[in-house]
């Protein structure tokens, strides 16, 4: 009928078979087609339905955005607080650390700081120096240096607890700078007894150092800004991010304390704190400024250590979270949360998929592509867009200029697919491996310089898997191009520039250390 209504009567019949025939063509798979259309479209579907989440997600963030929190008065009485410093090999920023910690305004018969040193390079001596000087100024400030990394971060938390005096523990990781009042602006949000844990938004020192960190501020906007506040506002479990918060002591040691079986020990703590009916509060409206990784191998190294802990904190907790009493919708998000990960690898999958998938949809025609194919690709990528998109316009007056930054972004997104796909699924087939910390350079503006300091780690042989990715999809979008299927082709583009460009930087900068190092 509606056929009829749009086009002229000698073609309606036409039209109508020719609908008819392409849907039927659907159930006319050869075993060709059968063996690359059903785990593609498996594949794209399960990428699909966490894009659907992010939508959720930024659906969450501006339906709950106004819920700010807000203290229920202020502490009677000043508690005591212990500021833990965890370092490894931190030579260029340990003493920076330092200093800016003893700049926040405090009692100092109050406060208590403790340097938890992993250090086997010359950071122990800057570290043990800078101690020193500041307790001679009168500050209540420890140098705690551990022989042995057993446990690593959560190891050294764990061995720095034994020793704290605070009601409360405040850890800022080495490459953080917090403000002058940062203690003042949210410690009294602890006048509810049920808060167990307080975590601020992060900034970025160095967001315009190069197109790598604004890259990467965008991605952690993101995340600050949709994942934890639309978590937080709308009453599901968020994540202490391991740094630029403050925990209440007790809300640890009944959580279970610090545990060292999964590389992001926070998520693991915070999952459990919670679920011992402990509320976590997000206060956006408060920075905490840190350095971003300017080198692209750290980056991916970052990447790497959160996404396998994450899914190690998912095999650990989710079977627990789901056999609890909790809401519906609170384990719904601890799934997502947790396995979010294990878009990586389908992706990789998808990518070797793709060819074959074009060349079956090229010969079966153009409306099974249309009406399948193209729901799923707009809900697994374009929810990506949207998610940063809604995080820069909360953030920033000029957030136009920054959309230009969008598409490199999801191209960056595709090429981390490689190095954390491996991450993945080390952790699924319970393969351990050493926390590997970000090297940290005290990169805080252009004029600083990255490539003739230390802590580079080797690039292996993953940029290179990434370089030939990007050159098999080049080939893709020739094929693309010569079946005259223009519409893929700036999608396909983003494949050939991600995996193009995290290889090409991964080795560009292993080199240029070497050269400067000579």
């Amino acid at each position: 009928m509606f056929l009829t209504l749009i086009v002229p009567p000698e073609r309606t019949r036409f039209y109508q078979f020719t609908a008819i025939d392409h849907w039927n063509r659907l159930y006319e798979w050869n075993a060709f087609d059968v063996l690359v259309l059903i785990p593609y479209l498996a594949t794209l579907t399960i990428l699909a339905v966490y894009g659907i989440h992010r939508y959720h997600l930024v659906f969450l963030y501006l339906r709950h955005k106004n819920k700010v929190a807000v203290p229920k008065g202020a502490l009677s009485v000043r508690p005591r607080v212990t500021i833990q410093l965890p370092v490894y090999n931190e030579m260029y920023v340990v003493e920076r650390l330092v200093e800016a910690v003893c700049g926040i305004r405090y009692p100092l018969e109050l406060l208590e700081i403790q340097v938890l040193d992993d250090s086997t390079d010359g950071t122990t001596e800057i570290a043990a120096a800078c101690v020193e000087k500041h307790r001679q100024l009168g500050f209540n400030i420890h140098h705690i240096h551990r022989t042995n990394r057993l446990g690593f971060k959560a190891g050294a938390l764990e061995n720095g607890l034994r020793y704290a005096t605070g009601e409360y523990i405040s850890i800022f990781d080495a490459d953080f700078l917090p403000s002058p009042d940062f203690l003042e602006a949210v410690v009294d949000y602890f006048s509810d007894p049920q808060v167990g844990m307080i975590q601020v938004r992060w900034g970025h020192i160095n967001r315009e150092y190069s197109l790598l960190t604004q890259i990467q501020s965008v991605i952690l906007d993101g995340h600050f800004m949709i994942e934890h506040g639309g978590r937080h506002m709308s009453g599901r479990f968020f994540n202490f991010n391991g740094t630029a918060g403050i925990w209440r002591r007790t809300a640890i040691e009944t959580a279970g304390g610090w545990e060292h079986d999964t590389l992001t020990e926070d998520t693991d703590l915070s999952y459990r704190a919670q679920m011992m009916g402990w509320k976590f509060l997000y206060l956006p409206h408060i920075v905490c400024n840190a350095e971003l990784p300017v080198e692209m191998n750290s980056f991916k190294t970052q990447q790497s250590r959160w996404a396998k802990g994450l899914i190690q904190t998912a095999i650990k907790l989710l079977p627990r979270i789901m056999r609890s009493d909790l809401p519906l919708k609170i384990k719904v998000e601890a799934f997502f949360h947790l396995t979010a990960n294990i878009a990586y690898p389908l992706m990789i999958l998808l990518s070797f998929l793709l060819l074959p998938a074009m060349i079956v949809r090229f010969n079966q025609g153009w409306f099974q592509m249309l009406y399948i194919d193209l729901p799923l690709w707009l809900a697994s990528t374009a929810s990506v867009s949207t998610f940063y998109l809604v995080s820069q316009r909360e953030l920033y007056p000029d957030w136009r200029r920054r959309l230009k930054y969008l598409p490199l972004l999801m191209a960056v997104g595709i090429g981390l697919s490689v190095s954390n796909s491996k991450a993945v699924m080390e952790a699924i087939l319970g393969i351990k491996s050493s926390f590997k910390r970000t090297p940290k350079y005290k990169i805080e503006s252009k004029k600083d310089l990255w490539a003739t300091k230390k802590y580079l780690r080797p690039t292996g042989v993953l940029p290179l898997f990434e370089l030939s990715l990007g050159a098999y999809f080049a080939l893709v979008v020739m094929y693309a191009f010569f079946s005259e299927n223009y519409p893929t082709i700036p999608f396909l583009m983003l494949f050939v520039v991600g995996f193009t460009y995290m290889g090409l930087m991964s080795i560009l900068h292993m080199t240029l250390h070497r050269l400067r190092g000579l």
